[in-house]
């Protein structure tokens, strides 16, 4: 469903009385100039969260730009710093479409693998060996903007990248997480009361769920940036469209709130 994103800005800048509102760049879909926020709010231990990698998942940004506030309250609380990311492909938020205007795949061109000399790959399998990764400067303007901003702040204590699934049917959940499960485990049970968690079955033509609801998949995307880059709790969040939007919202909030948790913790830079 396509949203204004212009409307979306304004809402993002009155957040000014709550956080720095910073444009970390701008960028040019089909003659229209979008411009591309972080929000931050100081802390003694960061959180990063990031959303709106493709278009028809609405429910991150809207959850950021609706419950801003009480995130905001709930980390100072905590001690946690917020640097969040609420849209990062906005031509797709605006149209709807899972790719930018132009038609990029914003998600995945955050690193490549070596998996043979010469041989260089933008996902592996859980098992499968690789000889090296190194940051990948090619992907479409919209990620390097973000990574080049996220690069120029230390590793976080937490980093949590809002999705959904739009291609499966009925109201479910599930995460991509790397780390200690047991962190993530009381968050998805918790979840649980908005949508069913896709357990030991399959989501994609790669990955199964865990008993849990849980995967690990090294996708060359944020979150794999955030693992290759030693952030101890990292995850990708999935509600699947069809699901109500404000299970969806619930659920969202479950998973932030659980990250400022844990980013409370320690364990990254400060």
């Amino acid at each position: 469903m396509p949203h204004n994103y212009q409307e979306f800005a304004r809402r993002i800048r009155d957040y000014s009385r709550l956080a720095e509102v910073n444009e970390y760049a701008r960028v040019l879909e089909g003659g229209v100039e979008y411009p591309l926020f972080r929000l931050t709010v100081p802390g003694d231990r960061w959180l990063v969260i990031t959303s709106g990698f493709h278009g028809e998942e609405p429910a991150g940004p809207l959850t950021l730009s609706w419950h801003f506030e009480e995130i905001v309250l709930y980390a100072r609380e905590r001690g946690v710093g917020l640097r969040v990311y609420p849209c990062i492909n906005p031509s797709g938020f605006e149209d709807g479409t899972r790719y930018n205007r132009s038609g990029e795949k914003i998600n995945n061109d955050f690193l490549r693998y070596e998996t043979t000399p010469g041989t260089w790959k933008g996902e592996v399998q859980r098992d499968e060996s690789f000889l090296r990764w190194v940051l990948f400067d090619g992907g479409p303007k919209e990620t390097r903007a973000v990574r080049s901003d996220i690069a120029r702040h230390p590793a976080p204590a937490a980093a949590l990248d809002i999705h959904q699934d739009n291609y499966i049917p009925g109201a479910h959940t599930y995460a991509y997480t790397f780390g200690d499960k047991a962190a993530f485990v009381p968050l998805m049970e918790a979840a649980s009361t908005h949508a069913h968690v896709i357990r030991d079955d399959k989501v994609d033509e790669h990955n199964r769920t865990d008993r849990h609801g849980l995967i690990e998949y090294h996708d060359g995307s944020v979150t794999d940036y955030f693992v290759r880059s030693g952030v101890p709790y990292t995850a990708a969040l999935e509600t699947t469209t069809q699901t109500p939007l404000e299970a969806s919202h619930a659920i969202n909030l479950i998973w932030v709130r659980g990250f400022i948790d844990l980013a409370a913790r320690g364990g990254g830079s400060t």
